[in-house]
């Protein structure tokens, strides 16, 4: 009868007791969430009640497991099995924990700064700092499951010994990857591209959406998605159109005839302009910035909050001053001006060419009649 009641009491106490104690640490959580509404930390924290769970359920079976005399001859495998487990909820209950304090802050952040480019910044950082620890506590815990086996543990010695020699050959093998993490670092901490920006990378315009500690992610106007590494920011110049700031300046160029009613276009432009709404009111003109022989350049200067934006009203510009000025003002279109040639009375009748087709099809010559 004891050989029976000593396992369901370990066993069961185990896991009553497991949930008895994340019952009562949820409930803390959540009371303490709903005094303090304006920090979302306590309630991120509740999402850490299963990895609790399991820390409190594996640790209480493996300081128990001796008492509970549970499959002796196994007692070896199973006290293993249950020191593997406990070191994995560790892991798992410190990523959820770290995930849950850098989200309190980020979300603190943003909701205190109106700046979109800081908070683009920290965000960046957050996503990168995230996935560092989770790296960091993922090899550690790793490291730690390789050490309860007696075998890594005799082979220790030999690995320190050949630690140096090791790290040289795996330091050349991965220069590449080395190279990436730490260009992803420098591209956190160094401000130099966020998650938001929009970037113009081998000709291609899109949108920063991923960053990574090996590659970067950039989705295109046309939903494409270009990975790049992340060591190519770090070593080749691009253009971030929201570096200080995502507000915009754009132009629109006409190349129209030199009658062409200037004063009346800019008028146009401004009443075009304020039945825009992506435009932000900031500032806008219109002049004459070059000259042809047979035409002129005008240029239209818009602004707007952002790239996105920016896009829509310079199209939309485009589009109106062209109907209008093909409906309103036709004459001011680029025209090809043509001339008679004028030839003196006494050549008349000598001197026009005459054109004889070849019978055998080729171009035509011309002779003097």
């Amino acid at each position: 009868m004891e050989n029976v009641l000593r396992p369901l009491i370990v066993v069961g106490g185990s896991v009553v007791l497991t949930l008895l104690l994340g019952w009562a640490v949820d409930q803390l959580l959540q009371r303490t969430d709903r005094r303090h509404h304006e920090t979302p930390l306590w309630g991120l924290l509740r999402r850490c009640r299963l990895p609790l769970q399991f820390v409190l359920c594996a640790a209480l079976l493996r300081g128990f497991y001796d008492h509970a005399q549970i499959a002796k001859e196994h007692s070896a495998g199973i006290g293993q099995t249950l020191s593997l487990v406990l070191i994995g909820a560790t892991a798992w209950l410190i990523v959820r924990i770290a995930t849950a304090v850098v989200e309190s802050s980020y979300a603190r952040y943003a909701t205190s700064h109106r700046d979109a480019a800081r908070v683009r910044r920290v965000r960046t950082q957050v996503t990168l700092i995230q996935r560092i620890v989770t790296a960091v506590v993922g090899v550690v815990a790793v490291a730690a499951m390789l050490l309860t086996f007696p075998a890594f543990k005799a082979a220790g010695a030999s690995l320190l010994a050949s630690a140096g020699i090791l790290g040289i050959v795996a330091g050349v093998a991965a220069q590449s990857t080395l190279g990436n993490l730490f260009a992803g670092f420098q591209i956190a901490f160094g401000d130099m591209v966020r998650i938001g920006d929009t970037v113009v990378v081998d000709g291609e315009w899109g949108t920063i959406e991923e960053i990574t500690l090996t590659f970067l992610a950039v989705r295109t106007w046309d939903e494409r998605r270009i990975t790049m590494p992340v060591s190519y920011f770090t070593s080749k110049p691009f253009e971030n159109w929201s570096r200080g700031g995502s507000q915009m300046t754009g132009t629109v160029f006409f190349h129209l005839d030199h009658s062409a009613p200037v004063p009346l276009m800019r008028e146009k432009l401004h009443d075009i302009l304020l039945d825009c709404a992506a435009w932000d009111g900031r500032d806008w003109s219109l002049a004459v910035t070059d000259t042809t022989p047979s035409t002129m350049q005008v240029r239209a200067v818009v602004t707007a909050k952002d790239a996105d934006d920016i896009w829509t009203v310079r199209v939309r510009v485009r589009e109106q001053l062209l109907r209008w000025l093909t409906e309103q003002h036709p004459y001011a279109l680029p025209r090809i001006n043509t001339a008679t040639a004028l030839i003196p009375p006494d050549e008349i009748g000598t001197s026009l060419p005459t054109f004889d087709l070849m019978r055998d099809g080729r171009a035509p010559r011309t002779g003097r009649g």
